[in-house]
């Protein structure tokens, strides 16, 4: 890893031959904190708390400059610590100032609404140390909310492009008292055609004020974003797009169609979390519940959800009830989750930018990781092509079984055979299926001594009843006793004769019409006709295999 500033200067931290009196006077010098990069002591302390104390290298190298006002030119792959070397910062330079309603004083802007939100939770226990409100305004959340938030008054808005412009032009807020502009994962905002959004909003923003961007790389468009917003940058690179590939060890597994939906199934059912990369929208639903019915908890990502169900769907995946994540690579660019040890890619990726991108999920903060592409044989040129785009060497395998692969194959993927799969889920059903049955033998437990209590107290009443009026009170207790028997006798009949209706053979079941071309039409399970299978979010679902046991894809 080597952190570079506009003197050119580079200290190569794995390179023995040279720079070594640069290397003997880095390791000799104190280990830099965050106290000592300028930042306020609640910060600081905040920061402590939370169990960060030294910074990464980019973080060392762009947060004094930032707190110095400086614009900012920050070349670092996802995971590289940006978002606290911009985000602290830019939360120092406001903390003893005053905001205005409907004028935030810093705008960070991002190309995904999970990124925004990514974003805000990763700063937000540190504007509340300095006081400072901060708001996300993204798509698919409520704008009214948004706009509430505003009119009240915003420190620092966190907001992809689009749906900032949409509430500027309903009036509902100003970018002229912004000191600080950041932009985020800049190359991301291109792939994605957000660039002249982007201007538009930069063009808002007053002379003079501060302006950091960060980037993977600094192609066409980046470096004229550059050139026409940024005043004299200082520049900071750590780890260059494809220097991002260097924590990471880079798979390609060569397997016949009829063995790609069992190879997948065998490596998402691997330890840890594993996302994994498809093309469409329709692939990762039915992947994803390929997986679930083989026993993998898993779930999809992608842009056909609403805001609210991938927000849930990244949680459940952060705090580990989904293992394995099927997205699309629009998704996934605002994943940013630690912990991610594998990437699998059961589709190519478009080009080397987006295997570039869909492998910068994993590898996150210095550590490391393993990317796996599935290839098929007709697609090993496309793949091999790609992984040399994007300046990878990866090891190649040929995989003659979906449900056996040799010891290095497993050991790089962790896949386990399905069979083991199987008898975890197995096992863990029949473990909560024995909770149930404990819970309710208890629950019948004291049931039974309750319904013991009340015949005794019954009892005692009936006999007490029966000394009032001169009766005898054990014949009037027999006699309660046996009516209350009989009682129970003559409600079981009325219980099974409640339940007979739903046991009709298959002959009292009601016909179903022919079409004009004499096909039965289904029933849905309100008496209706219907035709065509939809899943929960109202699309068709399309969930057959080719015969080759492999996924169908969309044409």
């Amino acid at each position: 890893m080597s952190v570079s500033s506009t003197d050119h200067v580079v200290v190569p931290e794995n390179n023995e031959n040279e720079g070594a009196e640069a290397v003997e006077s880095t390791q000799s010098a104190p280990e830099i904190t965050f106290g000592d990069l300028g930042l306020p002591e609640g910060v600081v302390r905040k920061l402590a708390q939370n169990g960060v104390t030294t910074p990464f290298p980019i973080q060392a190298a762009t947060i004094p400059d930032a707190l110095a006002g400086k614009d900012i030119l920050g070349r670092g792959r996802t995971g590289s610590g940006k978002t606290l070397s911009f985000g602290l910062p830019t939360l120092a330079r406001l903390a003893d100032g005053r905001t205005e309603k409907k004028k935030p004083r810093a705008v960070i802007l991002t190309p995904t609404r999970e990124l925004a939100m990514q974003v805000a939770d990763a700063l937000q226990p540190y504007g509340d140390v300095l006081g400072l409100k901060m708001k996300v305004v993204c798509g698919g959340t409520s704008m009214g909310n948004q706009i509430y938030a505003l009119e009240r008054g915003v420190d620092v808005l966190v907001a992809t492009p689009g749906r900032l412009r949409d509430i500027i032009n309903r009036g509902a807020c100003s970018l002229e008292n912004v000191e600080v502009a950041v932009l985020d994962e800049a190359d991301q905002m291109s792939d994605l055609g957000f660039l002249p959004e982007v201007t538009e909003l930069l063009d808002q923003v007053p002379a003079g004020g501060q302006r950091m961007l960060f980037s993977a790389t600094m192609e066409n468009e980046i470096s004229t974003l550059v050139k026409r917003y940024l005043v004299d940058p200082v520049s900071h690179e750590v780890d260059a797009a494809q220097g991002a590939v260097t924590t990471m060890s880079h798979h390609i597994l060569i397997v016949k169609p009829k063995d790609k939906a069992p190879v997948t199934a065998a490596i998402a059912s691997r330890k840890g979390r594993t996302i994994i990369f498809v093309r469409t929208q329709l692939g990762a639903d039915r992947i994803a519940e390929q997986l679930r019915e083989a026993g993998v908890k898993a779930d999809a990502l992608h842009g056909g959800m609403t805001q609210g169900a991938r927000t849930r769907t990244l949680a459940d995946f952060k705090d580990g009830y989904v293992n394995a994540l099927v997205a699309t690579d629009v998704a996934a660019r605002g994943i940013h989750v630690d912990g991610i040890d594998l990437v699998l890619n059961v589709d190519p990726a478009g080009d080397h930018k987006d295997y570039l991108h869909r492998s910068g999920r994993t590898a996150r903060a210095g550590r490391s990781g393993t990317v796996v592409s599935l290839s098929l044989p007709h697609q090993r040129r496309q793949i091999f092509r790609l992984m040399e785009d994007a300046g990878v060497d990866a090891s190649r395998h040929i995989i003659n079984s979906g449900t056996a692969f040799e010891p290095e194959v497993a050991e790089i993927t962790g896949a386990r055979s399905m069979t083991e799969v199987q008898a975890e889920s197995a096992g863990n059903a029949a473990q909560q299926a024995e909770r149930e049955v404990s819970h309710l033998t208890k629950q019948l437990e004291r049931a039974t001594r309750r319904a013991a209590e009340l015949r005794e107290e019954a009892d005692r009443l009936v006999a007490r009843a029966a000394r009032e009026r001169g009766d005898d009170p054990e014949a009037a207790v027999a006699a309660a006793a046996e009516a209350a028997e009989q009682a129970v006798v003559a409600e079981e009949p009325a219980e099974a004769a409640a339940e007979q209706p739903a046991e009709q053979s298959a002959y009292e079941q009601p016909r179903q019409r022919r079409d004009e071309r004499g096909n039965y039409e289904r029933r849905d399970d309100r008496g209706g006709f219907n035709r065509d299978r939809r899943d929960d979010r109202g699309g068709r679902s399309f969930e057959r295999r080719d015969d080759r046991g492999g996924f169908r894809r969309d044409n």
